[in-house]
């Protein structure tokens, strides 16, 4: 009987496939061999796309007459460092006892071409069929499903595709336009940054990215505050008074006029102080008030670029840091797989959710979670999320969103302590879920004065209370304000008090009442420049093709092709770092462009703009997604890739 060959991403990950089939035989040099199974693994890239100089050594110098190079027939070569591993790989794969190959390397785009190209460059026997492992979690039970499920490998060839695709991609834009560019402008970089030579570096995302950190800096630069000053009213009823905000509105007296900065504010002082004479001695009365209770969910689970963000929010550590330690949670079987869009679980997933909620209860050794977690079954709190937001499977690609297994507590106290406060991030957030909304009791008041019955002119002002009369998933998203010094939690008793009296005043208004105005101030006002990207939001706005959306919600609805992946965001950030393109300060990770990089981004943008441009890098991507989802074909992707790349140089060449 012959034996089956599992080949994984790593060591560490052979190990758990070795667990999880009970194979206790000894290590051999490079693989694990059992009476059925042989597992062995890459080490990250064994195999790599050639220079141009591997295909013709005139190459290596940088002129204009050989570009643009774009290959026919592409090469490629195992990388030297890691050639002896390539070699047991491709002996196993040849071994005559070998009956099945199974692809077990991660479980994305970038794992699929790991993988390919090792298949690609050592030719295993066509006879043999090959199967392509997918899974979610490294627990047992998931790499035992994920063997036994396995599709044959064609099943993932579009996949394939679309990673080849991206590496040619990301090929022919850096090496022609980096030398291109270098060629052109060159020399003056050099002498603008005071270097004997310089080269410019261009990449498909990687100059996108310093595009929208330059173009933010030259915006807060060129940022001119503009003072203005708005109206608020005092307004009450017997002893009790509350404040509303003055906007225009058509029937004002000021409607239209030159004289105001925007809807609630005048451009001088002096017009806002004449202004509040006109209100002198005015009626006022409320002719809207709505009452309304409002409810809140969780917000929805982690994918990759909203825990990065937090992380870097909350622990100021950068993206690549984070996937770093989300990773190491992921091997040591605490989370599921890390590089992912998905905000969502699968129905699947859903059925089988109870397993992770009660690996929590039995396993995690935490108070606070323990608390949320007791909570939980005290109130009946249901489990089922089918109905609800948090399970979609149209909003899942290759994986649903982070979550924890409910296992691998037997690695979590030889954490250090930042992974653990990030594992406690992903649990919070988990179940949070599961708890039912927070709960406000809010009221919007509508008040009009009178400025002239005649022409019926009236001022309008407008005000709100807001309360949390039920705090929901808040108790355990929001569980800092509790644990604050007795001063601070003085502060959130007597905010929270003032909330309610706000609300209790408004909630004794009636509509149609009239009320008493008290005083009339003016409240200086100024524009703000945008704020600096930090190396978590700039992840943020690259999932959403330049927008750094603040709004969760409306981040969700928008969401399409983004720039670059969840798996390779930190590393582009990482990257423009290295070259001293951007600056990221340690303490804050607030991100500014270097002198370089403004000045690569001049030259970028006077010779091909639309790199800049989020929107284009975007389309790319999606084109990349249209290939790995069948609906166009690699041949489609790669001819607009050689139109494109030919226009740009026949342009800028005529240029010079």
């Amino acid at each position: 009987m012959g034996k089956k060959l599992i080949i994984t991403e790593k060591p560490s990950v052979a190990m758990e496939f070795a667990k999880a089939l009970k194979i206790t035989t000894n290590r051999k040099n490079g693989y694990l061999e059992s009476n059925n199974w042989i597992i062995t693994w890459c080490v990250g890239h064994l195999v790599t796309m050639s220079y141009p100089e591997k295909y013709d050594e005139k190459l290596k110098f940088w002129r204009l007459d050989t570009l643009p190079f774009i290959p026919k027939e592409w090469k490629y070569e195992i990388i030297p460092n890691v050639q002896n591993q390539f070699n047991i790989i491709k002996e196993l794969m040849h071994r005559d006892d070998i009956e099945e190959i199974y692809n077990a390397g991660d479980s994305g785009r970038e794992g699929e071409y790991i993988q390919r190209l090792v298949f690609m460059m050592a030719k295993p026997n066509p006879e043999i069929k090959i199967k392509r492992v997918w899974i979610d979690s490294q627990t047992e039970e998931e790499i035992l499903r994920g063997i036994k499920e396995a599709k044959d490998e064609s099943a993932y060839d579009s996949l394939s595709d679309s990673a080849y695709l991206r590496a040619k991609e990301d090929y022919l834009i850096g090496i022609n336009f980096s030398r291109l560019l270098s060629i052109i402008f060159g020399r003056k970089l050099a002498k603008d940054i005071n270097e004997d030579k310089a080269s410019i570096s261009v990449g498909r995302v990687m100059t996108c990215v310093l595009g929208m950190v330059v173009s933010r800096e030259r915006e807060i630069r060129n940022f001119v505050k503009t003072k203005y000053y708005k109206i608020v009213g005092e307004f009450g009823v017997q002893n009790s008074s509350f404040k509303a905000d003055w906007k225009v509105n058509e029937k004002s007296t000021v409607f239209e006029s030159p004289k105001l900065y925007n809807e609630t504010g005048f451009k001088k002082e002096e017009e806002a102080k004449k202004f509040i004479l006109s209100l002198a001695n005015k009626k006022a009365k409320i002719v809207e008030l709505k009452r309304t209770k409002q409810k809140e969910n969780a917000p929805l689970l982690f994918n990759l670029a909203e825990i990065q963000n937090e992380c870097t929010k909350r622990f100021k550590i950068k993206p690549d840091e984070t996937l770093e330690i989300i990773q190491n949670l992921y091997e040591k079987k605490l989370v599921t797989y890390p590089r992912t869009d998905a905000r969502v679980l699968s129905s699947a997933v859903n059925k089988e959710i109870t397993k992770n909620l009660n690996g929590i209860a039995k396993g995690f050794k935490n108070e606070e979670v323990q608390k949320y977690i007791k909570q939980m079954s005290e109130e009946k709190y249901s489990t089922d999320l089918a109905k609800t937001k948090y399970v979609n499977d149209s909003k899942i690609t290759d994986h649903y969103a982070i979550i924890p297994t409910g296992q691998g507590y037997e690695n979590y106290n030889n954490l250090p302590q930042l992974h653990k406060d990030i594992y406690l991030v992903i649990v919070k957030r988990f179940l949070a879920i599961f708890y039912p909304p927070a709960e406000y009791n809010k009221i919007q008041l509508t008040i009009e004065v009178q400025m002239d019955e005649e022409n019926k002119k009236v001022e309008i002002f407008t005000t709100s209370g807001k309360v949390c009369v039920k705090k929901g998933y808040l108790e355990i998203l929001k569980p800092s304000e509790n644990k604050k010094s007795t001063n601070s939690e003085k502060n959130v008793e007597e905010q929270a008090e003032n909330k309610e009296n706000d609300l209790e005043i408004l909630s004794k208004l009636k509509k149609g009442q009239e009320v008493i105005t008290k005083n009339y101030e003016i409240k200086e006002a100024e524009t703000s420049p945008p704020s600096r990207y930090n190396s978590g939001s700039i992840i943020l706005a690259m999932e959403n093709a330049g927008k750094l959306i603040e709004e969760e919600e409306l981040r969700e609805q928008i969401k399409g092709a983004g720039i670059g992946t969840s798996a390779t965001r930190g590393e582009i950030i990482k990257k423009l770092e290295k070259i001293k393109y951007i600056e990221i300060n340690s303490k804050t990770q607030i991100v500014t462009p270097t002198k370089k990089g403004e000045l690569i981004y001049d030259i970028v943008k006077q010779s091909m703009p639309d790199m800049l441009n989020p929107k284009l890098t975007a389309s790319w991507e999606k084109g990349l997604d249209l290939v790995a989802k069948r609906e166009i074909k690699p041949d489609e992707f790669m001819t607009k890739l050689e139109k494109y790349i030919n226009s740009k140089f026949d342009k800028l060449v005529v240029k010079m």
